[in-house]
């Protein structure tokens, strides 16, 4: 389960999540985010550009697909 934000929903039933993480540089020692960008399967067209949401793994459900909309948390 991972948790990110919606960038792009312009798609039929797939939408573009951003999930950021924090990590510690190998040798500075400095936090430092990561982002990464999931295509994620939503079947309803429920999830809007800006909305939290929550994210599965699942099969993969096409070429770039490998994750599925579990909720949507908001604004």
């Amino acid at each position: 389960m991972l948790e990110g934000t919606v960038v792009k929903d312009k798609m039929n039933k797939t939408i573009v999540v951003e999930v950021t993480r924090l990590m510690r540089h190998a040798t500075y020692q400095k936090t430092v985010r990561r982002k990464i960008k999931y295509a994620v399967h939503d079947e309803t067209n429920q999830a809007k550009t800006g909305n939290k949401v929550r994210i599965a793994e699942t099969r993969p459900l096409s070429k770039t697909k490998r994750w599925r909309l579990v909720e949507v948390m908001g604004k």
